[in-house]
């Protein structure tokens, strides 16, 4: 057996379920099912039906942790390379890439059946084609093609809410549509804010992210612009008649702050100002769902 073999499994063997429960990504995927409840709430005047609620959920969670273990496969070069990445379990080779790949594969798998036979299948397949968006189209062509990989890959990563509401209907409906639309806004502003943070890592990785190929300054702009983009889509839960009054007071309440943040980054930045403007951007997001929850049953 060969030095670099044996250091690989030695390195392996000391794989914890720690790491193979940090491959799915858990907070970015509680977030996706924090959205995919609200679709799923808002898509009925009355409570969701408990296999549906339990199914959904665990099917649209287990496909969204598997193209999470994709990604840490297909980007565990650039990973290693990245302060902010680098410790991830297959960067530092805890976790090779074929048992990645294999528990990426049950996770997809399971998922996939839940969603088939307890939920529906527009779902189910919904779900699987928002996976390979993520994982195939996002993560192995566009992070590595264009400045503009979050933009267009950042549709995969707001279809939760629509899983949500075709869960409970078994239809798309422009409502669900409506909240894609705002996590697709929402998208650029909150990814571009890490990226101006991170901008050295991503030279590093040569990630063609927008502040490494137009500029930390032209960036900035961007994410002024796409934040008043958001506050203008994020009317439309309260115009077109989906939600009410405390939505409208909530939502308004937020975006306020968001674009606040936006123009604290670009005009009078901070060393921390980009980490924060990310930092909340999360809280906003997180907290505009809830508050269409709360006004939604009240």
């Amino acid at each position: 057996m060969s030095k670099s073999l044996a250091a690989e499994l030695a390195t392996e063997s000391g794989a914890t379920w720690r790491d193979y429960y940090e491959l799915t990504k858990p907070r970015v995927v509680m977030l996706l099912l924090l959205t995919a409840l609200v679709g799923m709430c808002l898509a009925t005047p009355g409570w969701v039906e408990p296999v549906i609620l339990v199914a959904g959920m665990f099917g649209i969670g287990l496909l969204s942790s598997a193209a999470a273990v994709v990604n840490h496969v297909v980007d565990h070069r650039i990973d290693s390379i990245m302060a902010r990445t680098f410790n991830r379990p297959v960067a530092r080779g805890k976790v090779s890439i074929k048992k990645a790949l294999v528990f990426a594969g049950v996770l997809a798998v399971l998922g996939f059946i839940a969603l088939a036979v307890f939920v529906n299948m527009l779902t189910a397949w919904l779900t699987l084609a928002s996976l390979v968006g993520y994982a195939v189209v996002y993560t192995m062509y566009l992070k590595r093609a264009t400045p503009q990989n979050i933009v267009i890959g950042g549709l995969a990563g707001a279809a939760p809410p629509l899983l949500g509401w075709t869960a409970v209907t078994g239809e798309v409906h422009a409502y669900g549509l409506l909240l894609v639309l705002i996590i697709f806004t929402w998208t650029p502003p909150h990814f571009w804010a890490l990226a101006i943070h991170r901008e050295k890592d991503y030279a590093k990785a040569k990630i063609p992210m927008l502040p490494i190929t137009h500029g930390i300054e032209f960036t900035k702009t961007c994410v002024v612009l796409y934040t008043l983009l958001l506050c203008a889509v994020c009317l439309l839960p309260y115009l077109t008649g989906m939600s009410g009054g405390l939505y409208l007071l909530g939502s308004s309440m937020l975006n306020a702050y968001f674009m606040y943040m936006a123009l604290k980054l670009k005009f009078k930045p901070a060393a921390s100002t980009a980490m924060d403007t990310f930092k909340f951007s999360i809280l906003h997001l997180m907290l505009l769902f809830l508050i269409l929850l709360v006004d939604h049953y009240i």
